[in-house]
């Protein structure tokens, strides 16, 4: 399968998936993706979505708490 954006290969693999909701920062690990070996571009499947999407929504409790660091853009 080839990149619709730039025509690299596709490989499947597991990724992450960051989204920020209402202030919150969310990671979602081991999320089943199609990436792009040129370009990294990740394709999720619709089911993939709507599982990221149901976890969200219903303010899935987390299965660990990370710290990360911050730098605002502003201060830079």
């Amino acid at each position: 399968m080839k990149c619709d954006l730039c025509g690299g290969t596709i490989i499947e693999q597991l990724t992450s998936y960051s989204i920020e909701t209402n202030g919150k920062m969310h990671l979602i690990e081991h999320v089943p993706a199609r990436v792009c070996t040129q370009c990294g571009e990740r394709f999720y499947s619709p089911a993939t979505v709507r599982k990221i999407q149901e976890a969200i929504l219903q303010e899935r409790l987390p299965d660990k708490i990370i710290q990360m660091p911050v730098i605002d853009f502003v201060s830079i």
